[in-house]
């Protein structure tokens, strides 16, 4: 009865369990009749556990010949419901399978909702930073929204570090790989010697390293031009950091996208737009 009852438990409100079990019993049957509009799959539930019973403990503590001849009538009883319900065996399995089916979903749509409105407010952080008057603090800050973007998307960010002859923006993990960044938020693209320090800094890691260089002016014509060939890293810009935000392509997708045209053309640069009209 407890399995039966679980998701009800309103049905055995007021029930008198000091009485008698056959009187309990009476009037719970009485319930399940005259609320069988709402009800009805507490019935069925009920009638399948009792279907399934191969013990008696009750009968069994009486004495002979009372005892077998109640056992009898009791597993005769079973198996004559055993057969009224094998068919609602059926409709019952998958009546629990549509119900996991809908509480999963309703929990992906709830997740959804909530990262939903996390991209939403990195977004609101975002135009923020781009009234900031203060260069370094707004780094910073860039830094920190960065570093939450990549968390949503289980990069696992680790910020700003120090080795003993270099300083490093940060560092994350996607898809087996580990990456090294670097964040500029200034307001001329990256020249082409700051590209360059960054790719030695990228290779003195060794040669499964990757770099992700996010530079919201993006990088200078001189940058892509001597790595649009060959390059240990790629790039994202300020209008593709937008688009992330915007919800318009994902942050994952993006990353793939840009690291499967940098194996496939050498070029440190696909934006997110282009990726967008190749779709």
């Amino acid at each position: 009865m407890t399995t039966a009852l679980r998701d009800s438990p309103e049905f055995v409100a007021g029930l008198n369990f000091s009485d008698t079990k056959r009187n309990v019993a009476d009037e719970l049957v009485r319930r399940l009749v005259t609320q069988e509009g709402r009800y009805q799959d507490v019935a069925i539930r009920f009638m399948l556990e009792i279907a399934t019973m191969t013990r008696f403990p009750d009968i069994e503590q009486l004495p002979e010949p009372d005892r077998a001849t109640r056992l009898a009538d009791a597993r005769n009883a079973v198996a004559r419901l055993h057969d009224l319900t094998e068919r609602f065996s059926d409709r019952q399995q998958v009546q629990e399978r549509l119900r996991t089916e809908r509480e999963a979903n309703r929990a992906r749509a709830e997740a959804l909702r909530r990262f939903d409105d996390d991209v939403s407010a990195l977004k609101d952080r975002f135009i923020e930073l781009q009234g900031a008057t203060d260069p370094r603090r707004r780094g910073y800050a860039f830094e920190s929204l960065l570093s939450d973007l990549f968390k949503l998307f289980d990069m696992e960010p680790r910020l700003a570090y120090r080795l003993e002859a270099e300083q490093i923006d940060g560092s994350l993990s996607f898809d087996t790989d580990d990456y090294i960044l670097e964040a500029k938020w200034i307001a001329e693209p990256v020249s082409r010697e700051a590209a360059d320090a960054f790719a030695a800094k990228v290779r003195r890691k060794g040669k499964n390293a990757l770099g992700l260089f996010v530079a919201i002016s993006g990088l200078s014509s001189a940058a892509l031009s001597t790595y649009r060939e060959s390059t240990p890293f790629i790039t994202m810009d300020g209008g593709d950091v937008f688009l992330v935000l915007d919800g318009r392509v994902r942050l994952d997708d993006l990353i793939r996208a840009k690291r499967r045209h940098a194996n496939e053309t050498g070029s440190c640069y696909l934006s997110a737009s282009e990726m967008l009209s190749r779709s």
